[in-house]
């Protein structure tokens, strides 16, 4: 179970600098896009477009750490009104769902990403593909994070009655 353990918290680490560094690109893009268009006076056809692509990018590789926080506000209400008795078969079906959403995501968002290859995105020349890509590949990583989590969850007494939210402020 350590390789596993060390597994997941490597992708989920990865997933989660390379959505900090999706998130350093929109800023930068979205800085460039006003300074083109308001200082220089001639917009950039482009940046706006690399920008909301860079924040897909971010948002679904952001979700492996999300889950594997257990950072689900739906799901720590639950915890909380529920008796402590229930709280792991509760949250046993939170995850089963959530991997179920997840499977659904990676073989929907493969197949679009596959049926979109020809097209191209306007001002930048690339397939539309390598943001669509972001829906499958982001599930992937996030898939590793609810496991790793349900597995602490399962093995720890309290860990499933902690929010996710909690233990990100604890770490900060």
């Amino acid at each position: 179970m350590q390789w596993f353990h060390t597994l997941e918290a490597r992708l989920t680490r990865t997933a989660l600098e390379l959505a900090v560094i999706a998130m350093a690109a929109v800023v930068a893009l979205a800085f460039y896009q006003v300074v083109t268009r308001f200082v220089i006076g001639h917009p950039s056809v482009w940046s706006e477009l690399a920008s909301r692509s860079a924040m897909i990018w971010m948002v679904f590789l952001g979700l492996a750490a999300a889950f594997r926080q257990g950072a689900m506000i739906a799901v720590d209400f639950l915890l909380d009104i529920s008796p402590p008795r229930i709280r792991k078969p509760l949250y046993c079906v939170v995850a089963f769902a959530s991997l179920v959403f997840l499977a659904l995501l990676i073989w929907y968002g493969a197949g679009m990403t596959m049926r979109v290859r020809g097209q191209h995105l306007a001002g930048l020349q690339i397939t539309i593909a390598w943001v669509y890509a972001a829906l499958p590949v982001g599930a992937a990583f996030a898939v590793f994070g609810v496991i790793g989590r349900l597995v602490e969850v399962l093995h720890d007494p309290d860990a499933g009655r902690e929010g996710g939210l909690k233990e990100i402020s604890k770490q900060t």
